[in-house]
């Protein structure tokens, strides 16, 4: 199966609407095209519970938003943590999931920078097998930062709170009938002090419950 995700973009600057809507692209043509002999289909034994609670650990990446003039420690990894809760209540391989990541603390810019956010994203799977699923999912973040700095650090120094948007890709391997464990990227656009506007990404694993 051929995804149809926009390549070879030239370098030129784009607008914000057609990123996102590329983007959506993307990650919704996968499951799209996924026929629907594809549709989920539980292990020998298993039973197809449309629910699920999550919980994550893994590490998150700060390397994106500035690190001022370079004097001071620029850490860019953290530990994050994140609990959510999803429901395929639209069909076995659509639904919607509701979450809180943690992305924990670096130091940087004579400070501490830390952020966490609530999310609301629409989400996919694609079997590959009874075992295996592709995961995918995209929605909003209501994202919280909070920075301190030295005063010629050039990093401004405050919080801010707005909504963004996040995107994740995944895979889930099934290991009981109730229980399954999964891998997940995930990038949130956050808002710093200052106005600017960066991405905050993290990589995941998770421990899933079905009900």
């Amino acid at each position: 199966m051929h995804s149809i995700c926009p390549t070879g973009f030239p370098r030129i600057q784009r607008t914000r609407s057609a990123t996102l809507a590329g983007l959506a692209l993307c990650l919704a043509t996968p499951f799209a095209l996924a026929p629907a002999s594809a549709q989920m289909a539980p292990a020998p034994g298993y039973t197809y519970s449309p629910g699920y609670v999550d919980i994550s650990v893994g590490s998150s990446d700060y390397s994106k938003p500035s690190n001022g003039f370079g004097i001071f420690n620029s850490d860019q990894r953290a530990t994050a943590y994140s609990i959510s809760m999803g429901n395929y209540l639209f069909s076995p391989n659509w639904g919607l999931e509701a979450g809180y990541t943690d992305f924990g603390s670096v130091n940087r810019a004579g400070g501490r920078t830390t952020s966490d956010a609530i999310n609301l994203s629409l989400i996919g799977r694609m079997p590959l097998n009874p075992a295996w699923n592709l995961l995918g999912k995209l929605g909003t973040t209501y994202g919280r930062t909070d920075v301190s700095s030295a005063p010629t650090s050039g990093v401004m120094a405050g919080n801010e709170r707005e909504f963004g948007l996040s995107y994740g890709l995944g895979v889930e391997l099934q290991l009981a009938a109730q229980w399954s464990g999964v891998l997940m990227y995930e990038e949130h656009t956050m808002k710093f002090p200052g106005g600017s506007t960066d991405r905050i990404s993290a990589t995941k694993l998770g421990l899933r419950y079905h009900y």
